[in-house]
């Protein structure tokens, strides 16, 4: 198991909860709340270790487009880079709905 944990500039905050996906064989989970201050702070537990690079890329993209100031918690049973990155446009979609 490996803890990752990274921050985000944010320019919104974010209304409510979210909770999408699942943590089983080859997917994830993804929690979303309001974050204290003007920042994303993520934290990621996964069971793949080593792979810290490939999250940060994912996630920055991923804020390229999405400025909200959240707390996300995002629990990975070796999902792949799409997975998450679908996993959390679903719960950036869940925000707008």
């Amino acid at each position: 198991m490996e803890r990752i944990e990274l921050e985000f500039p944010a320019r919104h905050v974010v209304p409510r909860r979210v909770h999408v996906g699942v943590v089983g064989s080859g997917d994830l989970e993804v929690l979303l709340e309001p974050s204290p201050d003007l920042r994303a702070h993520v934290l990621i537990t996964t069971s793949v270790d080593g792979f810290g690079v490939v999250w940060r890329s994912v996630l920055e993209r991923f804020f390229e487009r999405f400025a909200g100031a959240a707390s996300i918690e995002i629990n990975d049973f070796g999902a792949t880079p799409g997975t998450v990155m679908l996993r959390l446009e679903q719960a950036a979609e869940a925000l707008r709905l």
